[in-house]
């Protein structure tokens, strides 16, 4: 697709009326212990409406991504104000269904393609009565409209960064938002990705929508794209208007900008106190609406002079006539209004020969909502207005939980088996180790001059499958974490439906690699030839590594990742102390025995000792030594062994009953984990 030719196309998407945005008396604080509340935004005002492509920008620390997420419903906490949408108060689930917030970091599942992340995208945004052809229509069209037709069987993790920002965009464009958040949509691009960014976004508002953008430096040329800006100074509004009036405004306040200087960089040279401390006489300026008066002044004496203009546009560039304009002007009408317009003045290609009278067009124009952007090789679909329905207030998300849950296990199944950490690196390790740890246990397991060394067998075994199942896990689910909070809080799925799949997908995979690693050690070591304990060992060892992983889902859901790499080793060790090898219960200190009660190992190890030696299982060989075996004495008989290694005298079933308890408390105090995550972010 060609980006630059300046030929714009209408994917024919219907959707609900424009939505504006409007803010009042927006207060927000932090709260810093000792030292109190600290005020970030300070009884600001505003509003973004629909047509236009809208700028907050401001210096490090003026409050732009406090107000973006307020704005966006992502912070709800110590925020004080009225948020409006189209003049009624916001409703929090529906705000969240018609708009998206889509952040910095281009947060995508590596492992999908193209294809395959639209597709779980229009899946989950999109009602479950909505046919699949529909659903490839509308895929189908995005992916032609923002040019990523060539890399639709790429990888995400393999795209150029502007590429990741178009998919990122395109996911959210599925169920056709009516307000779009943007957190910095140009970090990270050149200067050419950052210009096709914009003008992308500049196209999206001019279908209708409402485009919110923070950014922190453009260049002049993408500051000209933007058509309102809102600018913040330690927590105070300073400027609220059309980008083209900023100029001349700053003129009018004795700032005058200088000749070739991006306006964008002197603006922010004045709020930083380059030029004096100015901000708080601007910020007054704009909360009085002097600013106001002033275009609305302009909008009235300005228009006169431009009718005469025979471009086919010709939005205000004069910015000395502006300028000597407002300054020469004594008396001003006062005028209530919190925001406004300056008039995009065009002239009609026909009438312009004939007459040069301009056609005055007031912005936002009332037009109904559709993706414009530029032409492109593939077919353009009509999609019908049907499909696209985020305001039926009876449900929270678009698709129910079943259907959640289903996309959900398929495209989490698909991650894992492209995945070569998590899978096939697993895989093989669980094979060689088998292998290593089969050799050097090799046929102790009917030698009754073993015994101590096939205690240590099943202990290595245990603590083998507890960590290749919890350090996978600790390491990839904070990853992912940052992915899931941006998909839920778009309301694509529920909390329950990402946390039910994300558990269950995950389960054959641990049931087959311990599988694979048993039979191999199994067998090699020569345990009893018993199809019985065969299975009932499997069966723990399973246990185990489920329990391992449960404990990891625990760590990855409540730390980052730099917190839960140490934390995962550590959090094993006291695990394995009171596991029942090193010391059994009785050698441990009163006051610490109920520690080993809770040690999930202590019931692996004491259930792998009962399945290889209990149940009424024949004496074992004291006539045959390994060569340079240690003078260790001869436990021929199996209840010899479990007075000696201290093993506690109940049913098998019981240790296989506690490891499911374990699984169980972990998984949901996992789950309550995460919802409380979601809600602190919130």
């Amino acid at each position: 697709m060609n980006e630059n030719n300046g030929i714009q196309m209408v994917a024919n998407m219907e959707s609900k009326e424009t939505k504006n945005l409007l803010f009042r008396d927006m207060k927000y604080f932090v709260i810093q212990g000792r030292a109190g509340k600290k005020l970030i935004l300070k009884g600001i005002s505003g509003e973004f409406k629909a047509g236009e492509l809208s700028a907050i920008m401001g210096p490090s620390g003026a409050g732009k991504s406090s107000l973006m997420n307020i704005l966006a419903g992502y912070c709800t906490k110590n925020v004080i104000g009225d948020v409006y949408v189209s003049s009624l108060p916001r409703n929090m689930q529906q705000f969240r269904k018609m708009s998206c917030y889509i952040m910095q970091d281009d947060l995508l599942l590596p492992h999908l393609s193209v294809d395959e992340a639209m597709m779980c995208s229009a899946n989950l945004k999109l009602s479950e009565k909505t046919s699949y052809i529909t659903k490839r229509k509308i895929v189908d069209n995005i992916i032609n409209l923002l040019g990523l037709r060539e890399a639709v069987h790429t990888r995400t993790s393999q795209l150029s960064g502007g590429q990741k920002k178009r998919l990122a965009i395109a996911q959210e464009l599925v169920n056709n938002p009516p307000i779009m958040f943007f957190d910095e949509p140009t970090s990270g691009l050149d200067s050419a990705s950052c210009f096709h960014c914009i003008s992308l976004l500049r196209r999206l508002a001019r279908g209708g929508r409402t485009i919110i953008c923070t950014i922190h430096q453009p260049s002049a040329k993408i500051f000209e794209l933007f058509d309102h800006l809102y600018f913040l100074t330690d927590g105070h509004c300073i400027y609220r208007g059309p980008v083209s009036c900023l100029v001349p405004y700053l003129a009018t306040q004795n700032l005058i900008c200088p000749p070739y200087h991006n306006p964008a960089d002197y603006f922010m040279e004045v709020a930083c106190g380059e030029y004096g401390d100015h901000y708080m006489r601007l910020a007054m300026a704009a909360r009085r609406g002097t600013l106001d008066e002033i275009v609305n002044y302009l909008k009235e004496k300005v228009f006169n002079s431009l009718t005469d203009n025979k471009n086919n546009e010709c939005p205000i560039h004069n910015v000395q006539l502006i300028s000597d304009i407002l300054l020469s002007t004594e008396d001003i009408t006062k005028s209530s209004s919190s925001s406004f317009y300056l008039p995009i003045i065009k002239y009609d290609a026909e009438k312009s020969k004939s007459s040069r009278e301009p056609e005055i067009m007031e912005s936002p124009p009332q037009i109904e909502m559709s993706v414009l952007l530029p032409q492109s090789n593939g077919p353009v679909h009509t999609i019908s207005s049907d499909c696209i329905k985020y305001d039926d207030p009876s449900r929270e998300f678009a698709a129910n939980q079943l259907t959640q849950f289903r996309v959900l296990f398929v495209r989490n199944i698909f991650s894992i088996l492209r995945d070569s950490t998590l899978t096939h690196l697993r895989f093989v390790s669980h094979i060689v180790v088998g292998i290593l740890i089969g050799l050097l246990y090799f046929r102790i397991g009917n030698l009754g001059y073993e015994v101590i060394s096939n205690a240590a067998f099943v202990f290595f075994t245990l603590l083998f499958l507890m960590f290749a199942a919890l350090m996978p896990t600790v390491m990839t689910f904070p990853l992912e974490i940052s992915i899931f909070f941006r998909e839920h809080l778009n309301s694509w799925y529920s909390l329950k439906a990402y946390y039910m799949a994300k558990s269950l997908a995950d389960v054959p995979f641990q049931i087959f690699f311990p599988i694979v690693y048993a039979s191999i050690t199994y067998w090699m070591t020569e345990q009893p030839n018993d199809a019985s304990r065969f299975i009932q060992f499997l069966v723990i060892s399973v246990q185990t590594s489920l329990v391992g992983q449960s404990l990891g889902l625990v760590i990855g859901t409540a730390t980052s990742l730099q917190v839960a790499v140490f934390l995962g080793p550590v959090t094993g060790i006291p695990i394995l102390l009171f596991s029942g090898f090193f010391l059994s219960l009785y050698s441990i200190p009163r006051y610490l025995q109920w520690i080993s009660f809770l040690s999930f190992t202590r019931y692996s190890f004491s259930g792998a000792l009962k399945i290889l030696y209990g149940n009424n299982r024949t004496n074992l060989d004291c006539n045959r030594k390994r060569i340079n075996q240690m003078s260790y004495p001869c436990l021929g008989k199996p209840a010899l062994i479990f007075q000696a290694l201290n093993i506690p005298d109940y049913n098998v079933s019981i240790d296989f009953s506690a490891l499911c308890i374990f699984f169980i408390f972990l998984r949901i105090l996992g789950y309550y984990i995460l919802r409380w995550r979601v809600r602190r972010r919130r």
